[in-house]
């Protein structure tokens, strides 16, 4: 028998805590993927992710349950960020507990590549030039100086 665990949260995710039970497991990854400062080459102040929230929650789930069959995997714990995520922020974690490290190391590498296809989840940079950091909102600026003009 399995487990499965995805929850979608607001902002970056807190430091992993140490897990509390293998379940019996021989192995344990852990990815976390870090907001970088660069994307295209430019500088970023982080990432905005935005979710089909009800969708991205059941397909996440669906791949977890997928993996842990695929793999013989015992446990997938999936946690996603939505809205902005600084560099250097964790934005997405995901747990594999398996009986052997083969079965745990393939269904990560199988799930990420899976979740990137096909959950609706998307994220968009927030250039740090761009970025005002007196206010954390995102509203538009004008396209060129006259539309900026009255």
């Amino acid at each position: 028998m399995s487990s499965q665990r995805v929850s979608i949260v607001d902002g970056p995710l807190a430091p992993m805590c140490e897990v509390r039970s293998f379940e019996d497991a021989g192995a344990a990854v852990t990815f976390e993927g870090i907001i970088r400062p660069l994307e295209g080459g430019r500088t970023i102040s982080g990432l905005r992710y935005s979710a089909y929230e009800p969708m991205a929650e059941l397909v996440l789930m669906e791949l977890a349950r997928d993996a842990c069959a695929r793999f013989e995997v015992t446990s997938i714990q999936v946690e996603h960020s939505r809205g902005f995520v600084a560099t250097e922020q964790r934005s997405f974690r995901l747990v594999v507990l398996a009986d052997h490290r083969r079965a745990a190391l393939d269904a990560t590498d199988w799930f990420i590549n899976q979740m990137k296809r096909v959950v609706p989840i998307w994220k968009a940079p927030e250039y740090a030039a761009d970025r005002d950091p007196s206010n954390d909102s995102s509203a538009e600026r004008p396209d060129s100086m006259a539309e900026a003009l009255p």
